[in-house]
């Protein structure tokens, strides 16, 4: 894949299913917090994702959605701590680090943009050494906003000054993806596996990346 990488000052990443596998969160939120939940509370398993599923789909796309304080209070459980549990499952996406290490080179300016809660950030720099890519690392909890609102937009443009036009960015999220499109940035890519264990999925109006060696062709 051919990027204009002349026509392109700022790269912004997001964390999971962009540059981490999604499997550990799909494994989480599906199947390990249902799991401790109905242990927690006494219930089958089945009555754990009844209760669970409901609240998921009326939080889905908000802030609340990616925020561990959140699930913890409403849950009664310490996501936190509970992500610890099944943290090995944490990977990174075959060669997102050979494209970090590339770009960085390039002199782009490199900018981590991510739902995540700081709390699931830091487990997975943990896990993950990604933070010496990166000129920034933003979560959207700085600024109040999910990247789905284009006030969060607004508020990473005031923060970081970057030019939309001629700005990247990858997000496996297609809500996201058009948000950003709205907002002006130009280059958008989507990711074609998220989660290494669910296959290829459909990236509808955008370009996908499947090797990030792809996009290094030209920089």
């Amino acid at each position: 894949m051919n990027l204009p990488w002349s026509d392109i000052d700022t790269v912004l990443l997001d964390m999971d299913g962009t540059l981490l596998d999604l499997h550990f969160d799909n494994h989480f939120w599906l199947e390990h917090l249902p799991q401790r939940y109905a242990e927690h509370h006494g219930i089958s398993r089945a009555l754990a994702d009844a209760e669970l599923q409901p609240l998921f789909t009326e939080h889905a796309g908000q802030l609340n959605w990616y925020c561990t304080d959140f699930w913890s209070r409403e849950l009664k459980l310490s996501i936190k701590d509970l992500k610890r549990e099944v943290a090995d499952l944490i990977a990174l996406r075959p060669d997102a680090d050979t494209f970090l290490a590339a770009i960085r080179q390039a002199g782009k300016q490199v900018v981590m943009i991510t739902n995540a809660h700081r709390d699931s950030l830091s487990l997975k720099m943990e896990r993950i050494e990604l933070a010496p890519y990166f000129d920034r690392m933003i979560s959207s909890h700085d600024y109040g906003f999910p990247k789905e609102d284009q006030q969060f937009w607004a508020a990473l443009q005031q923060d970081l000054t970057f030019e939309p036009a001629r700005s990247l960015f990858i997000d496996d999220n297609l809500p996201i993806l058009r948000s950003a499109g709205r907002f002006g940035v130009k280059h958008l890519l989507a990711v074609y596996e998220p989660d290494s264990r669910k296959g290829v999925k459909d990236t509808e109006e955008f370009a996908a990346v499947g090797d990030y060696r792809e996009l290094l062709q030209g920089l």
